[in-house]
């Protein structure tokens, strides 16, 4: 016999794993499918290639322009909390200007009919921020000190950040590999956690969703596969599409949403956030493995008018992830050169500059169900992007740096695949998240995001994760009576 459940929520990250504990502890019958591993504090450890191979995808590619223009490095978590486990934990939230862009990318609309805005999602914001015990960080470490005479000589001043983290946190630079202590929040040890420990929530990880079961225009279930490789079918009254920005279009490519100007948005206006790491070498050890990452940004060139970038700081990849993508005007570093600039590894200090892009991005599928990804930036991102570089490069110059190397460009914000909107012609899905194609069928990740944020996005897409929850759980369409 079929299971039948409430809601069958696909993926537990920032979207999936909120939307899942919120309706389970309002009393839903809820399925959480996750296609990673049930991985908790109890597992981590500051073993990088371990956690790399437990917790993340293998690092997949956006190629810029067919890849003439190299390619954009994509990299999200796989597992249970998705990138919430092995993600730095800085809130913010949406600028006044970003929800502009919503407006006129999708025509988005509050709920008072004005364009959607501070309003719509300030209530659900607060919601998460008091279910992850949003803080200041201003426990800055030896290496925010090191630059921060230099942001605030070149006009750029640092602030604290805010980030979901307690006091448990040790400032041990573990976060990508996940927490071990717990102080790092996410939807794996609060929405998630909490609703397991009560008995309310059905997990079952190591789940691979092949397909949403649509029959008469409507979402009835889902297919998929079980680590045994057994398939199963499980039947809802609500289908939740929140496998990620980059995944929840390519199952709603398999499952066969009919023809129409919205469906064929799927996997379009993908955005990328696209960032970079640059480091400065100093005279004296940093430490920068051994900081909360991160505690401290530049907000001056924020909107696109100002330059349109953010500066973090400060952070450095662990030695695998350092040795593998540091470069500078050579090239990839190799050999010597290689050698020395890790025996130096203590003494760089790291900025994280992330770029406003205009969602030029995609994510396709080819007849055998191969992915890709493209990268199609405009004259004018690549003109930010170079902006936003050559100041973070002055940054550490004047704070004393005698040598700067950076990485390529690289994203843990992708956003934007599935955009929702009030108008069928420019989005997916519409302003509660509901597909416009197929009733019952919801989407409620990164896809969602209308236009790429000018800040850290897990926030937001936790909002209107809870925004979308709340919907749900009113009930306004009678699907879960």
């Amino acid at each position: 016999m079929t299971e039948r459940f409430d809601v069958v929520v696909v993926g537990s990250g920032a979207g999936g794993g909120v939307i899942a504990g919120e309706l389970a502890d309002r009393g839903r019958n809820v399925l959480l499918l996750e296609l990673g591993p049930h991985k908790t504090a109890a597992d981590f450890t500051r073993w990088e290639a371990k956690a790399a191979h437990d917790l993340w995808w293998p690092i997949r590619f956006a190629l810029i322009d067919g890849g003439a223009g190299g390619a954009v490095g994509l990299v999200a978590g796989r597992c249970v909390g998705g990138s919430t486990t092995i993600n730095t934990k800085v809130a913010l939230r949406a600028d006044a200007k970003d929800y502009a862009k919503w407006h006129d990318a999708s025509g988005i609309v509050g709920s008072s009919g004005s364009p959607f805005g501070a309003s719509d999602l300030g209530p659900h914001y607060d919601r998460v921020e008091q279910r992850l015990g949003v803080r200041e960080r201003a426990d800055w470490l030896k290496s925010v000190h090191t630059v921060e005479p230099a942001f605030r000589a070149l006009g750029a001043p640092l602030e604290p950040v805010h980030s979901y983290t307690d006091a448990n946190c040790t400032s041990i630079g573990s976060c990508l590999q996940g927490c071990p202590t717990n102080g790092g929040k996410s939807t794996l040890n609060t929405y998630i956690a909490d609703a397991l420990a009560a008995g309310r929530l059905e997990l079952r990880p190591d789940s691979r969703v092949d397909r949403i079961v649509i029959e008469n225009g409507e979402a009835k279930g889902v297919e998929y596969v079980d680590q045994d490789g057994t398939t199963h079918r499980v039947d809802a009254g609500v289908v939740v599409a929140a496998a990620g920005t980059l995944n929840t279009p390519q199952l709603l490519m398999r499952s066969g949403l009919p023809d129409s100007p919205s469906s064929r948005l799927v996997g379009r206006n993908l955005g990328f956030h696209p960032a970079r790491l640059v480091y400065g070498l100093f005279d004296e050890p940093q430490d920068n493995h051994m900081v909360y990452p991160i505690t401290a940004h530049a907000m001056k060139h924020q909107h696109d008018e100002d330059g349109g970038f953010v500066i973090e700081a400060t952070t450095i990849q662990d030695p695998i992830g350092f040795a593998t993508t540091v470069e500078d005007e050579t090239g990839p570093l190799w050999g010597r050169p290689l050698v020395e600039t890790l025996r130096a590894f203590r003494r760089w200090v790291g900025l994280l500059v992330m770029v406003n892009d205009d969602n030029n991005g995609s994510v396709q599928l080819d007849e055998n169900g191969q992915e890709s990804f493209a990268a199609d930036f405009t004259a004018q991102e690549r003109d930010r992007m170079a902006g936003a570089f050559d100041f973070t490069r002055k940054v550490l110059l004047e704070a004393g740096a005698s040598r700067v190397v950076w990485t390529g460009l690289i994203t843990t914000h992708v956003q934007g695949t599935c955009r929702m909107g009030s108008d069928a012609e420019r989005s997916v899905v519409d302003a509660d998240g509901q597909s416009w194609d197929v009733k019952r069928l919801y989407v409620g990740d990164g896809s969602l995001v209308p236009r790429t944020l000018s800040v850290n996005p897990s926030l937001t897409i936790m909002a209107l994760a809870d925004r979308v929850a709340d919907h749900l759980d009113r009930d306004p369409h009678g699907y879960l009576s």
